[in-house]
């Protein structure tokens, strides 16, 4: 029979493309991993990789065996996982990256309780791409992602859909209802205010509200979507944000709505993980704990 060692340490070398990093994701050494990918290879009388540079090829043969047993050892890892959250201690660090913006506001707030528990949060801010290759070798636990890069090693979880809304300060507002022809006509003479020269937010809000692309030209640049919000509220232009972060201005008036479609722009937020890391039971229960928390965050 073949050991559950040799398997494991087959799916990590498959998914990661390198015995190195499987080894450190195992955290055992880089000789042990060569003989248990060597003892399989023997076991099942075929090659499963062929070296192509610096990286693993996989052959048929580990196709379809990583096929065959990926979902089962996950499983098998997730089972163990939530038998260990109830039976040792939570002690120790998690490695959690996600954009400024939603940690700060949704995140870090929901965990807020880590600490007690003996759990010490790691955290780094960054964008999608970034953190993503940051899980995938092992450096990042979970991570929040505004986009979904497929991946071996990587696991996706639905975990919040955020509403972009197109604000500005209320003088922008009743000037914009004191003018006559095409809302997108009418946006087009009010300073702008985007997170990037190629305005991402703004192109995606015109594309889906307003079928064309958006042709104006930021007078303020900033990638922070909170410096936005505060810039629109004091009166600098308008923007588009996501309702989350403006919901307080929007509430007390120094926001308002410049207009309404029927269907808002949206964008899906994920939680993504590392399957190994899961051995971990600090990283589960974290995991978890988000799930859980986001069950009752509104969109």
């Amino acid at each position: 029979m073949i050991s559950l060692d040799l398997l494991r340490t087959f799916l990590a070398v498959y998914r990661l493309g390198s015995v190195t990093k499987a080894a450190a994701q195992l955290s055992i050494t880089q000789p042990a991993a060569s003989g248990r990918l060597q003892a399989l290879e023997n076991s099942l009388r075929r090659p499963l990789f062929v070296r192509a540079g610096r990286r693993l090829s996989p052959t048929a043969a580990a196709h379809d065996l990583a096929r065959a047993i990926g979902p089962y050892l996950d499983g098998l890892e997730a089972v163990v996982s939530s038998t260990l959250v109830h039976g040792s201690k939570l002690a120790g660090t998690v490695h959690l990256g996600g954009p400024a913006e939603f940690m700060s506001a949704r995140v870090l707030p929901a965990l807020a309780q880590l600490g007690a528990l003996g759990i010490r949060l790691s955290v780094r801010l960054g964008l999608a791409q970034d953190l993503i290759t940051a899980l995938a070798t092992g450096e990042l636990d979970l991570a929040i992602a505004t986009v979904r890069i497929p991946h071996e090693a990587i696991e996706y979880r639905q975990l919040f859909r955020e509403e972009f809304v197109l604000v500005g300060a209320p003088k922008w507002a009743a000037q914009l209802a004191g003018q006559r022809g095409a809302v997108a006509e009418r946006l087009a003479t009010f300073p702008l205010l985007a997170y990037a020269e190629d305005l991402p937010i703004v192109r995606c809000y015109w594309r889906e509200v307003f079928g064309e692309e958006p042709g104006l030209r930021a007078s303020l640049l900033v990638a922070d979507l909170r410096a936005l919000i505060r810039a629109a509220a004091a009166g600098a232009g308008i923007t588009v944000v996501p309702r989350y972060l403006c919901e307080a201005e929007l509430a007390d008036g120094s926001l308002a709505h410049l207009h309404r479609p029927p269907r808002p722009p949206h964008n899906t937020i994920h939680l993504a993980w590392n399957k190994y890391a899961l051995r971990h039971p600090r990283n589960a229960f974290v995991r978890d704990a988000l799930l859980n928390a986001a069950r009752g965050w509104a969109a």
